[in-house]
């Protein structure tokens, strides 16, 4: 995944996908907390939304450590100057060869010199409807 420092569209989802994804496959759950807003909405795989940086922590602390995610397909919009979002096309991966196709959408807030997410849903891929 390479970042354009000129696309002005996807820019801000490139860049937070990246560091995302760097912190998920390094597991490093207070690194993946501190991307969130502190009053970030996710929804992860769990029946649950949660809100906040200490939920978005407890859970990739629950991940093990044998998963990391493929990134494809990243697209992104740009509401004024200071919210972003999109989609990615992610597959999640574990041991002894688990899958798990998702869509990820992503709702940007900038704060500081910095993107973070306010929003987080995963809408896992399934085929056999």
């Amino acid at each position: 995944m390479s970042l354009d420092p000129t696309d002005t569209t996807n820019g801000p989802m490139r860049e937070v996908v990246s560091r995302w994804k760097a912190a998920f496959d390094g597991h490093r759950p207070d690194e993946m907390a501190a991307l969130f807003t502190a009053d970030a909405l996710f929804q992860g795989f769990g029946p649950e939304v949660t809100a906040g940086r200490d939920a978005v922590r407890a859970y990739y602390e629950a991940v093990t450590e044998d998963r990391w995610a493929d990134v494809g397909r990243i697209q992104g919009y740009r509401i004024g100057d200071d919210v972003a979002g999109g989609f990615a096309d992610v597959v999640f991966r574990g041991a002894e060869g688990w899958t798990a196709p998702v869509h990820l959408s992503l709702v940007l807030r900038r704060e500081g010199d910095g993107w973070l997410i306010r929003a987080y849903h995963v809408s896992r891929i399934v085929t056999d409807h």
